[in-house]
């Protein structure tokens, strides 16, 4: 059993700040689904999802080509959730800085890297089994 799931689920929040791998999704010119894995970062207050990503990549081409639908979805084993959304790129040291921060709470401190933006994502829907539901 799956369904919609609360963004101020007590849950949600810890299966999110668990260290699991993520894929994004966004589209590309023709429609066709672009997924890849990627580190998220929930922030249930701001409601939004950050991924950091080069300014270069595929994902980040999407989204600022009007690709801005996304979802990211993070598995494991028969607990999983989804969020969707729409994302903007983000560029400024403090939006960079505070998404880098996340990353390395919930991860590892990543990679000097330049090019270096965030994926913010203004949550719309979460989907998830019935372990998040309450069902």
């Amino acid at each position: 059993m799956s369904g919609v799931v609360r963004l101020d689920s007590p849950a949600v929040h810890e299966f999110w700040r668990e260290r699991h791998l993520c894929t994004l999704t966004t589209l590309r010119a023709d429609g066709s689904p672009h997924v890849v894995p990627v580190g998220a970062t929930l922030d249930a207050d701001a409601r939004l999802l950050r991924v950091t990503a080069s300014r270069t990549s595929a994902k980040v081409r999407h989204v600022l080509a009007g690709a801005q639908r996304v979802a990211v979805c993070q598995v494991d084993g028969a607990r999983w959730c989804t969020v969707e959304g729409m994302a903007v790129v983000r560029d400024d040291p403090e939006s960079v800085a505070e998404a880098v921060r996340r990353y390395a709470e919930r991860y590892r401190q990543p990679r000097p890297n330049p090019l270096r933006v965030v994926l913010e994502v203004t949550i719309t829907r979460m989907l998830g089994s019935a372990a998040l539901t309450g069902s």
